[in-house]
């Protein structure tokens, strides 16, 4: 599959790498037709799918089965009125309907919005509203019925509501329309064909301040992933990869489906509701997974089990984004198994941007080095180039090309755009240095920097400090306005099970963070907590830390 898109696949080195790739771009690409039902034409019975959930059931699906049921599922839609440029916003967990739904979307033309279960009735409200959404796709639970079906009288343009794995009163059922629907569904031709530059997917990002954003994803989207999964990922031909991600979530589209297949993976899909750290380790032995990609606090998870206890001699590859990784579980993972943990950095607005790469030696807490068809730099505050070692905003200039699988802006928000996209940078927002071998350093979000006494203080590093001691299970750096230094750090802590606050405890923190890193980093006020403020994606609203704290 990927010789229709890739001119070259193997290199010599991360230099050949990053200056020969290229992705070829047919025009009218769309995933669901070019990708899935081209494999299921070719190798029909070639594995698309393992899902198992965390009640034992379990489906395999071919590429055959998967284009029959993108069929069906595009003629469901069709049946209630979708075409193309319809925005419909999928809440599916990880239910296998998921993936019907969205290559169903994509065969339409369609806008797919992939939300998550733990939206409210507010958020429902302000995302129908500011995109339009005309029709709804959930799963049968009760809470996020309620949220749906609050929300329905404050959005004029929802007029379908579907629901998954069961039936009620006011909503079509899917799967019952879904059996009885056409397996056949022909793609469609003229205007009614989706475009390269039509939208595809529209994600609303939960930052940690203000509203979400609306990022939108065209049609050649998918075809950016190839970076992230045979070359980041590192997934084999044949091989089952198993990325640990909701639907919900942009990290879904960089783990669960395009790059994946078109690197000629299979993908695996766990269905649970809560993480048991040991539950998921025995999936990945019993299945045999063979790549795996997961947020830092898996595993940092993980490293609490006895790893002895599991047979992964079938991983390969292990991946980590999400956030900055600790260099302790680095070590602890690679005592424990003999993987490195290859890290990476993007943004819902783009793919994989910075990584470590196969031809690359790992070190430990640092993103990689960038990724080809990235022109990435580092600006101060000047807006000038930075120096090697020194702090500098992320930014992508596009003055000569705008890589594959890059946004097209912020949906009907053409002033934010601008602000962050302008003069052919794009601002990540996002703060790093690079080292003398050109590896990048997350240092954190520029509005999250400390400025102590003249010094630049990031907040990974101090947390990263504080993760290394025993007593702390997470832990947000902030600053706290002082009169004599400007701002001083603040850490607030939530700590694992054997530790009680007190004032020994602050002073044996705050002595390990001066040990661990620079003195004046360490934090002057500890504040122990049971959990920390976050967003609906699980990041660290340090915003609503400081609010409190002026």
């Amino acid at each position: 599959m990927l010789d229709k898109f890739l001119p070259r696949q193997d290199f010599s080195s991360y230099e050949d790498f990053y200056e020969n790739f290229k992705i070829i771009v047919p025009e009218n690409f769309n995933f669901a037709y070019d990708v899935v039902d081209a494999i299921a034409a070719e190798d029909p019975e070639r594995n698309a799918m393992v899902w198992c959930n965390d009640r034992g059931d379990e489906a395999r699906f071919s590429f055959a089965e998967m284009r029959y049921y993108s069929d069906k599922a595009a003629n469901f839609f069709k049946s209630h009125g979708i075409g193309k440029g319809d925005p419909v916003m999928l809440i599916l967990k990880r239910r296998y309907e998921f993936w019907f739904c969205l290559l169903g979307l994509h065969k339409l033309g369609a806008i797919c919005i992939p939300a998550t279960h733990l939206l409210t009735k507010k958020d429902i409200v302000y995302r129908c509203n500011a995109a339009d959404i005309k029709m709804i796709v959930c799963v049968a639970e009760d809470e996020v019925i309620r949220h749906v079906e609050d929300a329905a009288p404050e959005s004029p343009t929802l007029v379908k509501r579907a629901l998954v794995g069961d039936s009620k009163e006011g909503w079509i059922d899917f799967n019952s329309e879904l059996n009885n629907t056409s397996g056949k569904f022909d793609r469609p031709s003229g205007s009614e064909a989706a475009c390269n530059n039509d939208i595809m997917l529209l994600y609303f990002t939960s930052g940690t301040t203000g509203m979400p954003k609306m990022v939108q994803h065209d049609f050649t989207y998918p075809l950016g992933h190839i970076l992230t999964a045979k070359y980041w990922q590192n997934v084999s031909n044949g091989g089952l990869h198993l990325t640990v991600a909701d639907t919900g979530w942009a990290k879904a589209m960089w783990g669960k489906i395009y790059g994946q297949w078109l690197s000629g993976a299979s993908v695996f899909v766990y269905d649970y509701d809560k993480f048991v750290p040991c539950e998921l380790l025995n999936i990945i032995s019993k299945y045999k997974i063979t790549s795996f990609c997961a947020p830092p606090t898996i595993y940092r998870f993980f490293i609490k089990e006895d790893l002895t206890k599991y047979d992964l001699s079938s991983l390969k590859d292990c991946s980590i984004a999400g956030e900055p990784l600790n260099p302790e579980v680095y070590y602890q993972f690679l005592k424990a198994t003999g993987l490195e943990l290859r890290e990476g950095y993007g943004q819902t607005e783009l793919t994989v941007t910075i990584a470590t790469y196969p031809w690359m030696k790992p070190k430990p807490g640092s993103m990689g080095k960038p990724s080809p068809g990235y022109a990435v730099a580092l600006l101060n505050d000047e807006g000038k180039p930075c120096e090697i070692g020194e702090e500098g905003q992320v930014v992508i200039y596009t003055d000569k090309s705008i890589p594959v699988g890059m946004f097209k802006g912020y949906y009907r928000d053409p002033e934010l755009t601008g602000k962050v996209w302008n003069n052919d940078i794009y601002y990540t927002g996002d703060m790093a240095w690079k080292d003398e071998d050109g590896y990048y350093w997350f240092v954190g979000r520029a509005d999250d920097l400390i400025k102590s006494s003249g010094y630049r203080i990031g907040p990974f590093e101090v947390e990263s400090a504080l993760l290394e001691h025993p007593a702390v299970l997470e832990c947000a750096i902030t600053a706290v306005p002082d009169p004599i230094r400007g701002q001083v750090v603040k850490a607030t802590v939530v700590l694992t099970k054997n530790y009680e606050p007190g004032e020994a405890l602050v002073k044996e923190l705050q002595d390990h963070v001066k040990k661990v890193t620079a003195p004046y980093k360490y934090p002057r006020i500890i504040e122990f907590v049971n959990e920390l403020p976050k967003t609906i994606s699980g990041k660290i609203r340090r915003v609503e830390i400081r609010e409190k704290d002026k």
